[in-house]
């Protein structure tokens, strides 16, 4: 297991299409949910404990050895706005082109050719993981951080927000996020016994309506 390969896919910099992705935030702030640290350290949490908890789940899943396509449809069930299943479907396809490309494996190889129009990213970044040789628990951890990081950095770009402040928020969740890691590679654990519904299944029922809202825009910074 490398340290190193975790870090990597935790980066921002990984080529994996993240960056285009402000995971629900631009919306916020047009509604003003968001508009200062304050405000985003609570949409960063909400997230974490809802979509953050269940793709981490999912991811973990992955990395632990669970059939893949199954997987893949429980993501689909877990995603209930379209606009965000195309989202995921879309940075699956990405990641998976990066995955392919650096943690290369016969697990990949399949799945990306049971779903060439992409399967949902936190399928494919468990299976990275697991090619990497990391842990389910490190797969989760990864899911986890981009849940509250990706908004947070995104904002730092929509409101101008200070990166320092942005940078103690993050550390303010860090408990937060381990604990959901560990929770989500323990459901993972479980499902072994008790079959996918021992996944977390958190819903955040204003991410989706806002995501629907989002994709109809005819001008936005973020693809979603």
């Amino acid at each position: 297991m490398s340290r190193a390969a975790l870090l990597l896919l935790a980066d921002g910099r990984f080529p994996a299409g993240g960056y285009a992705h402000s995971g629900g935030v631009e919306a916020a702030v047009a509604h003003g949910a968001v508009h200062d640290t304050d405000s985003l350290e609570a949409f960063c949490r909400g997230r974490l404990h809802t979509t953050g908890l269940t793709t981490a789940g999912l991811a973990a899943a992955a990395a632990a050895g669970c059939d893949p396509l199954l997987l893949d449809d429980a993501a689909d069930a877990r995603t209930p706005s379209p606009a965000l299943r195309a989202v995921s479907r879309r940075l699956g396809r990405q990641m998976m082109r990066a995955a392919r490309a650096t943690f290369p494996s016969a697990e990949l190889e399949r799945l990306a050719a049971e779903r060439p129009r992409g399967a949902h990213q936190p399928v494919v970044l468990g299976l990275a993981a697991r090619a990497a040789g990391l842990a389910p628990v490190d797969a989760a951890q990864a899911a986890a951080y981009e849940s509250a990081g990706g908004p947070a950095t995104a904002a730092v770009r929509l409101l101008g927000l200070d990166p320092l402040g942005v940078s103690r928020l993050l550390a303010r969740l860090s408990a937060s996020t381990d604990n959901v890691a560990t929770s989500a590679a323990d459901a993972a654990v479980r499902v072994e016994i008790e079959g996918i519904d021992a996944l977390p299944s958190a819903s955040s029922p204003l991410l989706d309506i806002t995501g629907e809202q989002h994709a109809a825009w005819t001008v936005r910074l973020f693809a979603s």
